[in-house]
C-alpha cells in the first residue's frame, strides 16, 4: 500500500461493500416491515441465497486480487518472507497486507460454505467478519512504528472505524437482522473506503503540493475532515435506506391486488429465519 493506488485499491473494495450491503440489508428490512403486502416475493430465500452466494464470491476474488497485487507489482516481495543472502525479512509491510487480504476471503469461503450447504451454523459468517475485521485493525496497530506524525496519525483514525465494524459485527452474533447494527457497519465500512482514499491523497498526493507531515495544524485538519467523512458516509448510508425503503412501497402500490392474492401461502410467510439471511 505505499502508494497512492495502494490506499484506493482497498479503498474502493471497502467502499463498493459499504454500499452493497446498505441496499441489500435495507431492501431486506423494507421487505419485512411490508410483509402484509406480499413485499416478501421481492427476496425470497432462493434469492436471499443466490446473493449471499455472489456477494462472498466476489469477496472471494476481491481478497485474491489484493492478495496478487501486494505480491507480485509494485515491487512486491513475489512470495519470498525471508533473504536468507542478505539475511532480512522481505517487504513485511506488503506482507501485512497480504495478510489482511487472506483473512476477508476466509471470511469469503466460510460464508459460502454456510450458504451453499447446511453443515456449519448460520452466525459464523458474522463471527468470521468480526475476526477478519479484528485482525486488520491489529495488523495496522502495529504498522506505524518510525513513521512522521501526520502518517501515524491518518492511520490511527482509521483504526477507529475498523475497530468499530469489527465490534459491531460481532454483536450482530447475538441480534442478527437487527437493522441499526448493519446500517452502522455498512457507515463504518463507507468510512473506511473514504478514509482509505483520502490516506492516498494525504500521503501520496498525485497532484498538487505535498502535505507537511511533521506540522501539527495539518492533525488537526485530518481530524475534522475525519468526522466530515464519517457524517457524508452516514448521510450516504441514510439515502440509500430511505431511497430503497420508498422503491420497494411504490412497488407494492403497483402491484394488481389480484396478483398479491394468487401468491400461495408459503411465499406470503416465510420463516423468519429466512428473512434474515
Amino acid at each position: 500500500m505505499g502508494s497512492f493506488k495502494g490506499h484506493a485499491l482497498p479503498g474502493s473494495f471497502f467502499l463498493i461493500a459499504g454500499l452493497w450491503w446498505t441496499v441489500k440489508y435495507s431492501l431486506c428490512h423494507a421487505t419485512r416491515r411490508n410483509k402484509s403486502l406480499g413485499s416478501t416475493r421481492l427476496t425470497s430465500r432462493a434469492t436471499q441465497r443466490r446473493l449471499e452466494l455472489i456477494e462472498n464470491s466476489v469477496i472471494l476474488f476481491f481478497s485474491f486480487v489484493g492478495m496478487l497485487v501486494e505480491q507480485f507489482f509494485a515491487g512486491g516481495p513475489k512470495l519470498q518472507l525471508y533473504d536468507f543472502t542478505e539475511k532480512h525479512w522481505e517487504d513485511l509491510m506488503n506482507w501485512q497486507h497480504t495478510t489482511m487480504y487472506l483473512f476477508f476471503g476466509l471470511a469469503g469461503i466460510v460464508s459460502l460454505i454456510i450458504h451453499s450447504t447446511e453443515a456449519v451454523p448460520l452466525a459464523l459468517d458474522r463471527l468470521m467478519l468480526a475476526i477478519a475485521f479484528f485482525n486488520e485493525g491489529f495488523l495496522f496497530l502495529y504498522h506505524l512504528h518510525g513513521r512522521s506524525l501526520l502518517d501515524v496519525h491518518v492511520h490511527q483514525l482509521l483504526l477507529y472505524a475498523i475497530f468499530g465494524e469489527a465490534l459491531v459485527a460481532f454483536l450482530e452474533l447475538f441480534h442478527r437482522g437487527n437493522i441499526i447494527l448493519e446500517l452502522l457497519r455498512c457507515a463504518l465500512t463507507v468510512l473506511q473506503g473514504t478514509w482509505f482514499w483520502e490516506i492516498g491523497f494525504v500521503l501520496y498526493p498525485p497532484h498538487g503540493p505535498e502535505w507537511d507531515l511533521k506540522d501539527h495544524s495539518n492533525v488537526m485538519f485530518i481530524t475534522m475532515c475525519y468526522s466530515w467523512h464519517f457524517a457524508f458516509a452516514m448521510l450516504i448510508v441514510g439515502l440509500l435506506y430511505w431511497t430503497v425503503g420508498c422503491v420497494v412501497r411504490t412497488r407494492l402500490k403497483r402491484t394488481p391486488p389480484m396478483e398479491m392474492g394468487l401468491l400461495k401461502p408459503r411465499e406470503r410467510d416465510p420463516e423468519s429465519e429466512d428473512e434474515i439471511l
